[in-house]
């Protein structure tokens, strides 16, 4: 769509309407332009609250790190706290000794890491050890995930998936007019194709084929 210059800031509004009752409105605006490019020569420290994640083997590690950090923020004072926050989290293994220093500005963090490496309590500061093992959650998408032949080949491949969606086909059968495995398994331009799209066969769909791709994954342990 055209969407000429008129001297002012181009922008568009966007609903979306859900049949679930949810619905969602946004209005996005054009960036402004600039003459030139925004440098991070100075970075503001004015983040608000800002969390250090610190991560070690053992208690006596971690208050080892604590001490090294500070010690390297002392000598390096140009170092911004949002770049340190965010690489210390991006670019560091998570360990399982773990503590995080919040503060809202440098002063508070070192603060923080004078506590760490201390071993002592201190305001913004939490000390726990990390379970490195526990339970799995598997979050089964919803509406506009499906296709026509999603899972036809794992279906083909796969026995373990295969029984697993005719069971649970069999189940959802008794409630729907057609068999579902047909109007997932269909042909593109067949008469049952577009049936995949209705919410009455696409959240039981979703749901059989996510179901047997969780069997699958537990038979691989």
């Amino acid at each position: 769509t055209e969407w000429p210059e008129t001297g002012q800031p181009r922008r568009a509004g966007i609903s979306a309407f859900g049949v679930s009752g949810t619905n969602a409105h946004t209005i996005i605006e054009q960036a402004p332009v600039y003459d030139q490019a925004v440098t991070d020569e100075d970075p503001a420290e004015d983040h608000g609250v800002l969390p250090w994640a610190l991560s070690a083997r053992s208690p006596e590690a971690l208050r080892a790190q604590a001490e090294q950090l500070r010690s390297h923020l002392m000598a390096h004072t140009e170092l911004g706290t949002l770049d340190l926050a965010y690489s210390l989290v991006a670019t560091r293994s998570a360990l399982e000794h773990r503590a995080v220093v919040t503060a809202a500005d440098r002063a508070e963090l070192l603060r923080g890491l004078d506590a760490v490496a201390a071993g002592e309590a201190a305001p913004g500061v939490m000390r726990s050890v990390a379970r490195m093992s526990g339970s799995t959650a598997f979050l089964f998408s919803g509406q506009g995930a499906q296709r026509l032949g999603m899972g036809r080949e794992l279906y083909e491949a796969f026995p373990v998936f295969a029984s697993a969606l005719d069971e649970v086909c069999a189940h959802l059968d008794m409630l729907l007019d057609r068999p579902l495995k047909d109007v997932v398994f269909a042909a593109e331009g067949s008469a049952d194709a577009e049936l995949l799209d209705r919410t009455a066969f696409t959240q039981p769909a979703l749901f059989a084929v996510e179901v047997a791709l969780f069997r699958l994954l537990s038979a691989w342990g």
